[in-house]
């Protein structure tokens, strides 16, 4: 039977890497915001940022949790931002970061329930439910804009992007 040090470690692992992979996420999709909203897609570039605002929620629920398991919270983020998309490669993209987030926060929460931490296990289950909707909508909306094209993204112009 594994340490309640060893545990409460392995925890703090799959805490930090999870916030890891949400400062990731803060930047590249705030980076989309700013490339739509120069684009004049206002609506688009608007849920990029609602959304980057909820991944920064939940990079600060990780770090609280690993602050209360007497971790230090990361500041690492888990990938290099992609600069430069045009549309058409961003909903794929983001599509893809959520599914891979979905998959490995998962088996995160699996890693703090087999280390009999119910409270971290919860907090992946809730943030889980929000990383499904934000895969939702971009894939949403790259199914969107391959079917419809440029009379789907002619209705996202225009608005501002606050």
């Amino acid at each position: 039977m594994p340490k309640k040090d060893d545990q409460r470690k392995s925890v703090i692992d799959v805490l930090n890497k999870a916030r890891s992979m949400e400062l990731y996420a803060i930047i590249q999709y705030m980076n989309q915001h700013y490339v739509l909203d120069d684009a004049d897609f206002g609506k688009l570039a608007s849920a990029a940022k609602k959304i980057a605002i909820e991944e920064m929620k939940h990079a600060e629920k990780f770090a609280e949790r690993v602050k209360e398991l007497d971790g230090e919270p990361t500041a690492e983020i888990a990938a290099r931002i992609v600069h430069a998309q045009k549309i058409e490669q961003i909903y794929p993209f983001d599509a893809d970061v959520e599914a891979d987030t979905l998959v490995k926060y998962n088996e995160f929460m699996k890693i703090c329930r087999d280390n009999n931490d119910s409270v971290s296990a919860t907090l992946f289950e809730t943030i889980i439910a929000d990383e499904q909707e934000h895969f939702n909508y971009f894939d949403d909306t790259h199914a969107h804009i391959e079917k419809l094209g440029n009379s789907f993204l002619a209705r996202m112009t225009g608005e501002n992007a606050d």
